[in-house]
């Protein structure tokens, strides 16, 4: 096909979801559509014919899903059923001239092959099935887009390729990624026809996402779910009309919007109002948006100790104090009190460490914010939150003044209790720390500074330094260290401040014990202490230890100063009179 430019009056209707409409057939609920071209051929080309007699003047091939088959090495089953899905479209879509477009979903993210030539696997049996326009959709990130378009560009120059973005209502991909900046990106690659949104969202919220935007030379594509979904005994529906459906798509073109369709629970009737509404009322010029009404001016963020410091040149103390495990919050307040008025610059707050439940570490800033006045550091992690929760919480923190947190992606939850509790882990820290990092003003008035974690007891520290610099691309400003207990650790921190942009507050564990030192060594993921340090607490008093602890930390402390911005003490045991005399002595030895 000769490349046709599609125009908000002259559109190209899609058709609507597969998927949905084959699960809810009589006893299809627990099968797998892609396999029924296969299975069940006659009931995939009659959906394909209810929605080109709707009106859809191009649909999808039912292969959304085989890119986990080819993934997965099974490269003779997903061969045979792109070619059985292809025909069945094509076949259908003769009679009614309409065009046919291979369906590639995103490929799995424990893949090991590359992203683009698991897309060019799947267009090479497209091709040789007859289907030359393709579809990648619901895609978290641009991964591989510009490879499958060159390709095409090369291997068959008339193809068709549209890419198309799933985003939430704020707008961003489950990858944290800002859909917008995605599409302008995406739009500017050579062999790229259209760019759009589809999945995760309604029409209303991708009207507001497209209101505005402006894309040079690409064809906008909107796919909105029939709204948002809701759980009727155990089947999932989804509750958007088909009248509301096509009133807000009649709106998205009104937008600029040139490729229209349906995602997620819509219907031929969803598509047959749609392209009924089209005939009846041809697509106006886009509509005025009207300016943004003048809200209050918000109160001025307060000063930030812990950065203050940093960029004053001044060595910073953050120090560790674990949360309660029960509703006692005063002997936690009392311990942050007497770190105060230590010295520490702030108090970090681990969420939940080595995955058992703790109180919340962002509502205890919030607190240690609000009442005491100290500057809190709470630990956010991907564990036990989806994208939402995260926001929700920033939003809280802002809200509370605190702007300085450490995204990690958390200790696994313990294997007693994954049965009944179950990590989210959507995503890993890089990728929240990018999606934080994308939050413009419009949500955050002041920036969250965000701090990562720095491994330098890893066996391969070369993958640390490696992760820490992608972090940094992400926006991570500054890194907390694992503690220095042992030469390789001091040596991997030098290494650390050579490669890295970012301030590194240095790791400092005081070992009170015999037993602890051993302990750590073999039940603390992260932590080495060497045997020269243990054998130093062999057969000594509780007392005798602790002085041990502040001698061997001031030491580590004096060799660790050249080469960070700044100490990270972890209290062991709530001993907080322990790193009171710590701080004191740093103090002394002119480390403060």
């Amino acid at each position: 096909m000769s490349k046709i430019a599609y125009t908000p009056e002259h559109p190209l209707l899609f058709d609507g979801a597969m998927g949905t409409l084959f699960a809810a057939l009589p006893g299809r609920a627990g099968e797998r559509c892609e396999g029924a071209s296969l299975t069940h051929p006659g009931e995939i080309s009659a959906i394909h014919r209810a929605y080109l007699e709707a009106g859809a003047r191009a649909i999808k091939t039912n292969t959304f899903g085989l890119g986990t088959e080819l993934a997965q090495g099974n490269e003779a089953l997903a061969g045979e059923l792109i070619a059985a899905a292809s025909r069945l479209a094509l076949e259908a879509a003769a009679p009614y001239g309409a065009l046919v477009f291979a369906d590639l979903g995103p490929v799995p993210q424990d893949r090991q092959e590359d992203t683009g030539k698991l897309y060019i696997r799947q267009a090479e049996h497209f091709l040789k099935a007859g289907v030359t326009h393709f579809l990648v959709e619901t895609l978290s990130s641009d991964e591989g887009v510009a490879e499958l378009a060159a390709w095409l560009e090369e291997h068959c120059p008339d193809a068709f390729l549209i890419a198309s973005f799933a985003v939430g209502a704020d707008g961003f991909t489950r990858e944290g990624l800002p859909g917008r900046a995605l599409l302008k990106r995406t739009a500017a690659l050579p062999g790229v026809d259209g760019v759009g949104f589809n999945c995760m969202s309604g029409p209303h919220h991708l009207l507001s996402l497209v209101r505005g935007l402006k894309l040079e030379g690409t064809m906008l594509s909107v796919m909105p779910n029939a709204g948002y979904p809701t759980v009727l005994g155990r089947r999932t529906a989804y509750q958007g009309t088909p009248d509301y459906f096509a009133q807000q798509m009649a709106q998205i073109l009104r937008a600029g919007a040139a490729i229209v369709g349906g995602c997620c629970g819509t219907t031929p009737e969803h598509i047959a109002r749609l392209a009924r509404l089209l005939r009846e009322e041809p697509a106006a010029p886009a509509a005025v948006v009207s300016g943004p009404v003048q809200a209050p001016a918000r109160a001025p963020a307060g000063t930030d100790r812990l950065w203050s410091k940093l960029e004053r040149g001044e060595k910073a103390v953050a120090v560790e104090l674990d949360p309660p495990a029960n509703d006692d919050i005063a002997p936690f307040l009392s311990g942050v009190g007497t770190l105060r008025d230590a010295g520490a610059d702030v108090i970090t707050i681990a969420d939940c460490p080595v995955g058992r439940p703790r109180a919340d570490s962002c509502l205890l800033a919030c607190k240690l914010k609000r009442e005491l006045g100290v500057e809190p550091l709470p630990h956010m992690t991907c564990r036990d939150r989806n994208l939402n929760a995260i926001k929700a919480l920033l939003l809280g923190l802002s809200m509370e003044d605190v702007h300085n947190v450490l995204l990690v992606t958390g200790d696994p939850v313990p294997s007693e209790s994954r049965d009944e509790v179950k990590s989210v882990f959507n995503f890993n820290s890089r990728k929240l720390a990018r999606y934080v990092s994308s939050l413009g003003e419009d949500t955050f008035s002041t920036p969250f500074r965000l701090f990562g974690a720095l491994n330098l007891n890893a066996r391969n520290f070369d993958v640390q330094l490696r992760l820490a610099r992608e972090k940094e691309d992400c926006g991570i400003r500054g890194f907390l260290t694992q503690p220095v207990l042992s030469r390789e650790a001091l040596d991997n921190l030098k290494r650390a401040r050579e490669v890295l942009k970012g301030r590194l507050l240095g790791g400092i564990f005081p070992v009170v014990s015999y037993r602890n030192a051993c302990f750590l060594n073999n039940e603390v993921a992260g932590i080495r202490v060497c045997e020269e340090i243990i054998r130093l607490y062999r057969d000594k008093s509780r007392e005798e230890g602790e002085e041990i602890a502040l001698t061997v930390s001031a030491a580590i402390a004096k060799e660790i100063a050249p080469f960070v911005d700044g100490f990270y003490l972890m209290t062991p045991f709530q001993r907080v009179g322990l790193i009171a005399r710590l701080l004191d002595r740093f103090r002394a030895d002119g480390l403060l």
